[in-house]
């Protein structure tokens, strides 16, 4: 007994360290599904939850990109409205057309409620209301924000551009009221203040019209104060949910308002499987990249290529062109100059490149001129399409004449960049036209010496033969009168009478020729015309002024417009003028000579005894006359000039003498020479 006690004994703590150790292994089992249970319930939801914030933070993101689109927008809006008023008062028009123009301005913008024009010290001249709604304003109501509208104008005009005001409340006749803003827009006429437009904004009408239709059915948009309050509101989104919130600074010039967008959709209750979705539309999206980029840079190269043909092109036709081809900015500047222009004026290509007026090629004595005709073209003035003459200096210091073309030079967005100029070097040309009137000149010249040798020849014929009949008669007269002795008287007296008479028809038959002689020179008088000073001066100025172009001469004409007609003979009193400003120009071709400056002057004769005459004057800065030269100037057949044949001057007095005038000179101080003649009017005779 006492054995099988002991063994019962024995038996009952191994039972029970069995059930410690199952029961403890049991419990590391429920223990370890309990933590593992716990890990993967916390894995879930912690996905669950990172899920919720990554498409709460998508869904953020999306809402703050929205409200950044939006201001951009409204930004776009509000650049286009100030555009299309910059537009309206570029076009400079009156009050009526003005108001017909805003009125369908306001048609298309209905967030517009009223545009004001203002005059520089802020009164209303005109003013237009939105067809869409009652007048926001009375006589008085807009008084209240008077000085606010002054400051957003002093701050346009100071920018040059579009201000705002801040944005006030005006109540309404109804009890209601809306939030406004004012836009103030400088008016500049050529560049001075004429006045402003004042456009008002209804904040509401803005978020309604410009964000209503983009944003407005998906979120709730509205304008609000820095602490929250709303100052105008467009949508609706329900209360019981939390809701995404997104600000942005609308930034304007003088003020700054804040919009505020609240999304539609609430926080997500579960994470969508998009990740693979995601992944394989992005790798099409990659690979559909990858094609358009192989194709873009296809066509690039192809567009490269193209561009490098083109510009080849041009170079080539450039190099080959014997035009000269300069470009100018709008402020004058060189831009561009061709080899032919680098050619024609000695210059460099990068000497002459980003260089201003004055030009290097310009002539010293001529800088101003070209100066104020450059200022006129800069200022828009387009010059005529068939060119016009100038004269050019090359980098020698020898000049030659252009003749030059002018045309706006436009970019692709069609605005004018600057001026494009073509230059033709005439020098030839002038060359031979010079050679043309030289040989024309010698012909004529020729033509009068071979009619003065004609006539002097006819006259030694025609005179001949009486006077040697005068002097045989006087001969044998005076020998009867040695030799009377050895006649009757009477026959000595029949023989000197008869000789006598004879000596008397021989005279007679020479004052007959000498008068056939002088009725054909007196001709001329019956091609006298009545004819003005003015005409005769326009008729003999382009022959002026081909001869001033070659010597690089200046004409200055000064005319009396209340002078009378003169009587004369035109072409004779044009050859006068014409040979009295050529010799003038010619004085003034010498190298001392630095103001070349001809004047031409018609005026009434200021002599009491020249009463009813006009004066012709050509005033030179040459070298003058020197006194062994006075003595013999109006000599015939004296010259100074190795082609001259000194019959001009002779022949000019000869004219001039003939209408009755007299042709004398002074020397004019410093320097030069006058040459003036008289002509009687029509009247006086």
């Amino acid at each position: 007994m006492p054995q099988t006690t002991s063994d019962t004994s024995n038996a009952v703590p191994v039972w029970g360290f069995f059930k410690s150790v199952t029961r403890s292994f049991t419990d590391r089992r429920i223990s370890l599904w309990i933590a593992l249970f716990g890990l993967v319930v916390a894995l879930l939801v912690t996905l669950v939850w990172l899920a919720g914030r990554y498409e709460a933070s998508q869904y953020q993101a999306e809402l703050d990109r929205d409200a950044a689109d939006a201001v951009s927008d409204l930004q776009r809006g509000f650049t286009h409205h100030a555009l299309s008023l910059q537009n309206l008062q570029y076009k400079s028009l009156s009050n009526q057309l003005w108001h017909g123009e805003i009125s369908g301005l306001l048609n298309q913008n209905r967030e517009w409620l009223r545009v004001e024009k203002r005059d520089p010290q802020f009164a209303v001249v005109d003013q237009a209301n939105s067809p869409f709604r009652m007048p926001i304003f009375d006589a008085h109501s807009h008084l209240n924000e008077q000085a606010e509208i002054i400051q957003t104008c002093v701050r346009a005009k100071r920018l040059n551009g579009p201000a705002y005001s801040r944005s006030y409340f005006v109540p309404q006749a109804s009890g209601m009221g809306l939030e406004v803003m004012e836009m103030c827009l400088p008016i500049l006429e050529q560049g001075i203040l004429s006045g402003y437009t004042l456009l008002t904004y209804g904040l509401q009408e803005v978020l309604a019209i410009q964000l209503g239709d983009t944003y407005g059915r998906r979120n709730e948009i509205s304008f609000t104060e820095p602490d929250g309050t709303r100052l105008a509101v467009q949508g609706s989104v329900p209360r019981t949910k939390r809701l995404f919130t997104a600000t942005q600074l609308l930034d304007l010039p003088g003020t700054t308002l804040v919009l505020r967008m609240d999304g539609r959709r609430a926080g997500p209750d579960l994470f969508p499987n998009v990740l693979p979705a995601l992944v394989t539309a992005m790798s099409i999206a990659l690979v559909s990249v990858l094609v358009l980029l192989v194709k873009d840079s296809r066509r690039r190269l192809k567009a490269e290529r193209d561009l490098a043909d083109a510009l080849a092109f041009r170079k080539a036709m450039e190099d080959s062109l014997v035009t000269g081809l300069r470009a100018r900015d709008l402020k004058g500047r060189i831009t561009y100059v061709n080899p032919a222009f680098c050619q024609m004026v000695g210059f460099k290509a990068e000497q002459l490149l980003g260089a201003s007026a004055p030009m290097p090629y310009w002539p010293t004595e001529m800088v101003g001129e070209y100066q104020q005709r450059q200022a006129v073209r800069l200022a828009g003035n387009a010059p005529p399409r068939e060119g016009f003459e100038s004269v050019f200096v090359r980098q020698d210091g020898s000049r030659f004449p252009v003749l030059i073309f002018e045309a706006p030079l436009i970019n692709v967005l069609g605005k004018q960049t600057g001026w494009m100029s073509a230059f033709l070097d005439i020098s030839e040309q002038r060359r031979i036209e010079e050679l043309s009137r030289a040989s024309q000149e010698r012909l004529q010249a020729t033509a009068r010496l071979a009619t003065v040798g004609e006539m002097a020849s006819l006259l030694s014929h025609e005179l001949n033969q009486p006077l040697a009949a005068i002097s045989s008669y006087a001969t044998g007269s005076l020998n009867l009168l040695s030799h009377h002795t050895d006649l009757p008287p009477a026959q000595t007296f029949s023989d000197l009478h008869m000789a006598l008479e004879r000596i008397a028809q021989q005279a007679s038959r020479a004052g007959k020729v000498i008068n056939s002689v002088h009725d054909f020179v007196r001709r001329r008088d019956q091609d006298r015309e009545v004819v003005r000073p003015q005409t005769i001066v326009d008729a003999v100025m382009p022959l002026v002024q081909l001869q001033a172009h070659k010597l690089h001469v200046r004409i200055d004409v000064k005319m009396d417009e209340s002078l009378s007609p003169v009587l004369c003979d035109r072409t004779m009193v044009e050859q006068v003028l014409l040979n009295l400003a050529r010799n003038g120009m010619q004085a003034m071709d010498h190298p001392d000579c630095h103001k070349r400056l001809l004047t031409l002057q018609v005026k009434k004769a200021a002599s009491s005894l020249s009463h009813g005459w006009i004066e012709f004057a050509v005033i030179d800065l040459g070298v003058g006359i020197s006194e062994d030269i006075e003595k013999q100037l109006f000599t015939p057949f004296f010259t100074t000039k190795p082609e001259g044949m000194g019959l001009g001057l002779s022949l000019c007095r000869t004219v001039v003498e003939q209408h009755g005038g007299h042709l004398e000179f002074e020397a004019v101080t410093p320097r030069g020479t006058l040459f003036r003649f008289t002509l009687p009017t029509a009247s006086s005779l």
